[in-house]
């Protein structure tokens, strides 16, 4: 019997980007969307342009070539990384080539880095001789600020920092945290992780809720264990939760059908997206509807909507 045809694919899987890096041109680089208002005075521009400065690119922008137009690349990841060396007078940048545009998908793929695991990270580098200044340079963060994190997990139960290492708990959550034994802490950490909420406000709640026996030692002086909060002050922290329960249950109503028409608006938006040819028009001719095109295929779920700026 004659061989039957491979399939297109073979089962086989490829490669997203090129395996070397490629040295480009920053001039020739052509951003495929424009950056939000006041993008270049937040925090992350400046620890981007403070990082580069510091000890250069880490993370390689990512290019795709423009089959129209020999010599231009189409960026898709690293528009801020793009503006700091254009900032910084830096000519050239290693990229990585992707091998098909895949733009709208890679603000999903980023994972932050966790309180915990940024602790960790100072703390390592601080171990090995590297002073608390220059990784305030590095970070564009001032050095007090720098030495609070290295301290982070002081007074921090060992289980409780476990639980909590690659979650979004800010400083000011472990500082209330400090204030219960450790036993506490570890109920107050599982509690945080059931309900998916690593809020000061939660954390508060959490605190006014514990008895004076799991209270951790009052400290003298400044910087002491705060009172717990008297009854009145926890009914009314009551009273505002049944009325937050009261919101949830009028959006459980709609939220169904809601989600039904997202669903289908960001597939349908995604699949437009991953035409080559409709992203480069776009590029060219509506800027700014590919951006808001981009933010609408990045959204997960409804609660995504929420929390995009001037939705």
């Amino acid at each position: 019997m004659p061989d039957e045809p491979k399939s297109q694919e073979d089962g086989r899987i490829r490669l997203a980007f090129e395996q070397d890096f490629l040295t480009i041109p920053v001039a020739a680089i052509v951003p495929l969307k424009t950056l939000p208002n006041g993008a270049k005075e937040s925090r992350s521009y400046s620890q981007v342009l403070s990082s580069i400065k510091a000890i250069g690119l880490i993370e390689a922008p990512v290019v795709m070539a423009d089959g129209t137009n020999a010599g231009a690349w189409f960026l898709l990841d690293g528009h801020l990384r793009l503006e700091a060396l254009k900032e910084l007078g830096i000519a050239e940048a290693e990229c990585l080539l992707a091998s098909e545009d895949d733009t709208y998908t890679y603000n999903k793929r980023v994972n932050r880095i966790p309180p915990i695991q940024e602790h960790r990270m100072i703390a390592r580098a601080m171990d090995r001789g590297v002073s608390s200044a220059d990784i305030a340079d590095a970070l564009n963060l001032r050095v007090q600020s720098v030495l609070r994190r290295s301290r982070l997990l002081e007074g921090i139960s060992p289980e409780a920092a476990e639980m909590l290492k690659d979650t979004p708990c800010s400083m000011k959550v472990f500082d209330i945290l400090r204030q219960m034994t450790a036993v506490r802490q570890i109920e107050a950490a599982d509690l945080m992780i059931g309900q998916n909420n690593f809020s000061v406000m939660f954390a508060r709640a959490l605190r006014a809720a514990t008895s004076e026996s799991q209270l951790a030692t009052t400290r003298k002086g400044k910087g002491g264990g705060k009172p717990t909060p008297s009854g009145q002050q926890i009914a009314r922290m009551e009273r505002e939760l049944a009325a937050l329960q009261t919101q949830v249950k009028s959006v459980e109503e709609t939220y169904g059908i809601d989600n039904l028409h997202l669903t289908v608006a960001r597939g349908y938006i995604a699949k437009l997206l991953a035409n080559d040819r409709v992203v480069r028009w776009l590029a060219t001719y509506q800027q700014d509807y590919l951006s808001e095109f981009q933010k609408i295929a990045e959204i997960d779920t409804l609660g995504a909507i929420a929390e995009t700026p001037g939705a």
